[in-house]
């Protein structure tokens, strides 16, 4: 091709490419260090002493700061731990002398200096634990190891989160370190671009076992912290089964978000979080030599959340913040979808999963779906909202976000397979939220209509009216007949293992915070709870005559009761105290089968065949 023609061509294809609002602009934007004359420059200082694991000390340096300023603890939006009740010897020096410090709120303090440099010194008193297990994410600290970093250790300075800092951790020498802070030449020191990072990303230190592999030449470390004298498990298929799962999220999105990636495993803990680099997981080492395959499904779940959630936001999920986040109406997208392909992206890496089909997984969300009157009074928003809401947002009525948001992700791929004769799936919806939701601006439902208008080119605002702004019946045949499937439901009896009726439990007690006494909840109007006449809030006085002080004595009294059993509640409303008897019955859940029709369009073969990959 002549030069001239080759210049001419070009110039014709530029406008034809158009990028995200993510990428950079020009080579200085991708820069980590912002420049700012007016910003404060800080340095963290985390000290470990192996000796005592009740605590750990931070020293915080400012340069260029104020004579009086504010500093916090970041409220998380799922998991506001408040660890700002255990800030411990809060005191400011300065080339001067001491600083003043007053509290403002719980979270908040007003730090006076007169100075324009300033070292705050604390330490983070560690909570004793209750239970055998402790929570994924939380702060922990251990003779061989712990979590620290994050919400539970670093203040911040108020109006300045956009400002870099650097961390450096004094800890014992035979220690290592994992964490998605970026290294430095020196290997206790890492940088953090901005607070949101600082507090995002855990600091994982101690003694374990570490791995590494590489896709597209993209680092991911597998690190697992474990218990004294732990029994060995298949470390080979759990690096093998992580792999597979990162190589088809690649495959989804083409590429990845991240420089490098850590998985932080640890014995001893349950639950897990996802962070924009890693994510922690309790993984107790008997779970994962009898059954690896829940913590696959934990992992591919928090992972995903790596681009639906941490980066494809609600419009809510804002800057951090002291204050309590505000609650989001996006979540059944966030949550509902990353469970959607958690359980696809295990499909796809051949993984086992806990049901052996899609159709049986299919048959497994709608009796769920279908167990709860909730889905029927309550938006999938609304839904969203009380998530992590107070308990009783809903009344007397349980539902699940994640649950909620999987079927209606599920039915939306049916809608754009058909619309688009299979050309078209989720997937896209997933690509283009990431290119058009990563970057600041945070998603709402009307943006997630449109989105999928856009990919399948199909009006879906009536099923957007009908299911996420509103409440309406879901007609499941309608969207399973596009694939040539049919539904049919049965109610049956819910029976144990053994074939035996089960007893209607479907109560359970808590407490608000800065309450001595307990609460109830209902699950399901129509239990026989609910029947009865009790309701969520109302305050246990007594159970069959004796005082009732904590949550597991309540437990243990309703787990011992049977079918025919007569329990007697007394419990204290506004109104005053009443005492209501229940009659402990059996219930019924619906059972649901999903079948071919028989007949079937090459066009409905075609959809189900693609779907089913």
């Amino acid at each position: 091709m002549r030069r001239k023609n080759f210049f001419v061509l070009l110039l014709s294809l530029m406008p034809v490419c158009s990028f995200a609002q993510h990428p950079f602009k020009h080579w200085t934007e991708a820069i980590e260090t912002r420049y700012d004359i007016k910003q404060p420059i800080i340095n963290y200082i985390l000290a470990i002493n192996s000796a005592d694991t009740s605590s750990f000390s931070v020293e915080m340096r400012i340069r260029n700061i104020p004579d009086t300023f504010y500093v916090a603890m970041v409220a998380h939006p799922e998991y506001d731990d408040q660890y700002w009740r255990y800030v411990e010897d809060l005191k400011v020096t300065t080339k001067k002398g001491k600083g003043e410090v007053f509290r403002k709120d719980s979270a908040l303090w007003k730090i006076t200096a007169g100075s324009n440099e300033v070292v705050l010194d604390y330490r983070i008193k560690l909570p004793s634990l209750h239970n055998e297990f402790r929570s994924a994410w939380k702060a922990f600290l251990s003779p061989t190891g712990g979590l620290v970093g994050g919400p539970h250790s670093f203040m911040y300075i108020v109006g300045a989160t956009l400002a870099p800092s650097y961390v450096t951790l004094h800890i014992p020498r035979s220690w290592e370190i994992a964490t998605g802070l970026t290294q430095t030449s020196d290997p206790k020191t890492f940088f953090a671009a901005s607070t949101n990072i600082l507090v995002d990303d855990p600091i994982f230190v101690g003694k374990f076992k570490s791995w590494l592999f590489k896709i597209d030449d993209v680092p991911h470390r597998l690190v697992y912290w474990s218990l004294p004298q732990a029994n060995e498990f298949d470390t080979a298929r759990l690096l093998s089964g992580i792999q597979k799962i990162v190589e088809q999220a690649e495959l989804l999105f083409e590429r990845f978000p991240y420089r490098d990636f850590t998985f932080m495993l640890q014995d001893g803990a349950l639950g897990s979080l996802e962070h924009n680099n890693s994510v922690t997981v309790g993984a107790p080492v008997n779970q994962l030599i009898n059954d690896m395959d829940e913590t696959f499904a934990e992992i591919a779940h928090e992972y995903f959340h790596t681009w639906n959630l941490v980066r494809i936001h609600p419009i809510e999920y804002g800057d951090i913040n002291y204050r309590t986040p505000p609650l989001s109406k996006g979540l059944w997208f966030s949550e509902g979808l990353t469970m959607f392909y958690a359980d696809l992206l295990m499909r796809r890496a051949s993984l086992p999963v806990f049901d052996s089909t899609r159709i049986a997984h299919l048959e497994h969300l709608v009796r769920r779906y279908l167990a709860s009157p909730a889905y029927l009074k309550y938006s999938a928003e609304t839904i969203s909202l009380a998530s992590y809401g107070p308990v009783g947002m809903l009344g007397d009525y349980s539902a699940s976000t994640h649950l909620h948001g999987e079927i209606l992700g599920a039915l939306l791929d049916f809608i754009i397979r058909d619309a688009t004769g299979g050309k078209r799936s989720m997937d896209d919806v997933m690509r283009q939220m990431m290119e058009n939701f990563s970057g600041e601006k945070g998603f709402t439902s009307k943006n997630i209509e449109e989105t999928v208008h856009k990919i399948c080119g199909c009006d879906v605002h009536p099923f957007f009216t009908d299911h996420i702004f509103g409440s309406k019946e879901i007609d499941f045949n309608k969207y399973f007949k596009l694939a040539g499937l049919q539904m049919n439901v049965a109610l049956k009896d819910m029976l144990s293992d053994d074939g035996k009726p089960v007893p209607d439990l479907r109560i359970y007690s808590w407490q608000k915070k800065n309450e001595d006494f307990l609460r109830i909840a209902i699950t399901n109007p129509q239990s026989c709870w609910g029947s009865a006449g009790l309701h969520t809030g109302d305050i246990i006085k007594s159970v069959n005559g004796t005082p009732i002080k904590t949550t597991n004595d309540f437990r243990q009294v309703i787990r011992s009761l049977k079918i025919g059993d007569s329990i007697a509640l007394e419990v204290e409303r506004p109104s005053g105290i009443i005492k209501i008897n229940v009659l402990i019955k059996g219930y019924q859940q619906p059972e649901v089968k999903i079948q071919h029709l028989s007949a079937l369009s090459q066009k409905q073969k075609n959809l189900f065949t693609q779907w089913n990959e």
